[in-house]
């Protein structure tokens, strides 16, 4: 097995599939110590089995005393944490013909308050990191859809979009304690989330390449990772138009009517 100079205690969330699989894998072949965190109890033992170093932790993050378990738990394994990684999350799209505001609430529970009962744990772990010398840093994963609003994309794109400016706003507030907060803003990448969707994904990558630029850009502590940028670049210049115009734009991606379908519920396992 190689082993990074520096070998780290991390904490990643939707470990188990994904962007979060291709994560786990990376870190744990590079000897760091991972805990993780997933729903599915069977697939976190599965994936840790070769690696004597990693922590399984099945958690369903919109739990917030499960959440709170597994801090205390990371406690009493790690001491404290180099990186969380907060990476659980879900997609459903809304049909506005048949609007459903529970859908709305699903997608939430996972996507923002989820990551901030993970903030809540991992901030004592973190600091006891930056005590010790470290240079801890707290990351999650957004979406290129906080950018730009597109169609169907309500809930997804706005738990998203608040996940983002939760943590831009939280990155303010702890930099003076020398914590730092980076966001991950992918496009397309083929996971099992995207598999289902019934829509065309330019520039769609795959996981492992995803990992790559991820644990490229939070070696640097960047405050944005955001890929493939040939397609990222072109969603924040779209989001920079004035109103006018995006609602011009946008109204050329809806559906009619007749087309509309929401999906079926999906986590992030």
């Amino acid at each position: 097995m190689s082993r990074s100079k520096t070998t780290r205690r991390i904490w990643l969330t939707g470990a188990t599939s994904g962007i979060g699989l291709a994560l786990a894998r990376q870190w744990l072949e590079a000897g760091h110590r991972v805990a993780l965190s997933a729903r599915h109890a069977e697939a976190l033992a599965e994936l840790a089995a070769p690696y004597p170093q990693a922590l399984c932790l099945p958690l369903d993050v919109a739990d917030r005393e499960a959440v709170h378990a597994a801090g205390r738990h990371l406690e009493s394994a790690f001491g404290g944490l180099d990186w969380a990684i907060l990476n659980a999350g879900t997609c459903e799209y809304l049909d506005p013909q048949a609007f459903d505001g529970a859908l709305v609430e699903r997608v939430f529970a996972p996507n923002l308050f989820g990551a901030v009962y993970c903030v809540e744990a991992a901030l004592p772990l973190l600091r006891r990191a930056r005590d010790e010398g470290g240079a801890p840093l707290l990351a999650a994963t957004s979406s290129a859809a906080a950018y730009l609003p597109l169609p169907r994309a309500e809930a997804y794109g706005a738990s998203k979009a608040a996940l983002s400016h939760f943590l831009e706003s939280l990155r303010l507030d702890l930099a003076a304690e020398g914590i730092d907060v980076s966001l991950i803003h992918p496009g397309f990448v083929r996971t099992p989330l995207t598999d289902r969707n019934d829509f065309p994904m330019p520039c769609r990558v795959e996981p492992e390449a995803a990992a790559r630029r991820i644990v490229t850009g939070l070696e640097a502590h960047r405050l944005d990772i955001h890929f493939p940028r040939r397609f990222t670049l072109w969603l924040k210049l779209l989001g920079s138009l004035p109103v006018g115009l995006r609602y011009r734009l946008g109204k050329r991606l809806s559906r009619s009517p007749s087309h509309s379908s929401g999906s079926s519920p999906e986590r992030r396992p």
